[in-house]
């Protein structure tokens, strides 16, 4: 899978085991292929391309993604062991209110180059059924970590779930989960840290440095989707329109940008997890904080210091599961659609759970 923070290519084996409706997972191999910054480039711009050129970046990079498959299934000397290739691809367009969402890397170019089936699209059909397509992960987290009740996941866009603890682990009940986006992360702390030369802003300690600024941190909790309820889901789009120009506008250092943008942050996952802890959900008082953001120390403790009033425990697995948890799921998603089960619970405000995904055949019959 490719994320909004366009830092390459995430790539994870996984076998999955089913008893009795309980599951079990195994990350063996992982690995994260950087992109070139021609390709962040044309990702970047992605949106603005004429229509050929389009379709011609969603074949290159089906092939480029393709090609590094087959090098990692190589390296790890998987060739009898691959069954299956997930390809969550990169979102392009994202505006489910006009039932539309797209995720290029070309699904046909991966299976003809690896002679694997491919699943990709998996965000499609729960769109076209008037869902956000997004969060996909909170059938993965239902059924791979049990454990956890809370979950915030720190990509270059932050999203938030939250289950209903059940006595079945076998259901699927769509009210027992809310999920959604709740603001931009990543997307934003590297693109200010970009300013400072840094490709991201290790452990926070330039924004540790900065002071919070009261007007930029009213304007961005001011903005209308944040005060709008789930389900919801922000595009890549959603940054460098409205976002970005807010950071380019303000007279401020850097250093205090970031830690303004830290605050909004932290404020608004306190926002997201006091409503659902004031509703119906009977979540457990701690929360698994995975991705990219989770390495950024000082956002944690700003998280978590947000959560403190709610009772609220923020927790991080080890450096794998933090990484690889979205690719891991969206492993298992593609194992669902394969056996024709429920991949998206209807969380996303869709009429219907259902089971997304598109198949490519790579073998011959």
């Amino acid at each position: 899978m490719s994320g909004s923070s366009m830092d390459g290519l995430d790539i994870a084996f996984v076998s999955f085991e089913e008893i009795r409706g309980i599951w079990t997972f195994d990350l063996r191999h992982q690995k994260c292929v950087p992109y070139s910054q021609e390709l962040k480039k044309q990702l970047a711009e992605a949106a603005t391309l004429t229509p050929r050129q389009f379709i011609q970046l969603d074949h290159d990079l089906g092939v480029f993604m393709g090609n590094t498959v087959k090098a990692f299934i190589q390296e790890h000397t998987l060739d009898h062991q691959v069954q299956l290739i997930v390809n969550h691809g990169h979102t392009i367009f994202h505006e489910p209110e006009e039932e539309i969402t797209t995720q290029i890397g070309s699904a046909a170019a991966i299976a003809a180059i690896n002679g694997i089936n491919v699943i990709d699209q998996l965000r499609s059909l729960d769109v076209a059924l008037g869902g956000q397509g997004a969060p996909l992960v909170p059938m993965g987290e239902q059924l791979l970590f049990p454990d956890y009740n809370s979950f915030l996941n720190l990509g270059g866009i932050a999203n938030i779930s939250f289950h209903k603890k059940q006595s079945d682990q076998n259901a699927q009940s769509d009210h027992q989960v809310q999920a959604f986006d709740v603001t931009v992360a990543n997307q934003a702390l590297n693109y200010l840290a970009m300013l400072e030369g840094q490709p991201y802003d290790k452990d926070g300690a330039i924004a540790a440095t900065g002071q919070v600024n009261t007007q930029l941190l009213s304007s961005l909790n001011k903005l209308p989707y944040f005060a709008a309820v789930g389900p919801k889901s922000l595009a890549n789009q959603y940054f460098s329109n409205i976002i970005r120009p807010l950071l380019d506008q303000a007279i401020l250092s850097t250093q205090d940008k970031l830690r303004t943008v830290v605050e909004h942050i932290a404020s608004q996952v306190a926002y997201a997890a006091g409503a659902a802890m004031a509703s119906s959900l009977d979540t457990e008082k701690k929360i698994l904080i995975t991705g990219g953001g989770a390495h950024n120390t000082f956002l944690v403790q700003r998280i978590s210091a947000a959560l403190a009033p709610y009772g609220i425990q923020t927790n991080l697995p080890d450096t794998q599961i933090i990484d690889y948890k979205e690719a891991i799921i969206m492993g298992l998603l593609g194992l669902l659609r394969w056996r024709e089960e429920n991949t998206v619970l209807s969380n996303t405000g869709a009429s219907r759970p259902s089971i997304g995904g598109a198949v490519w055949i790579g073998q011959p019959y």
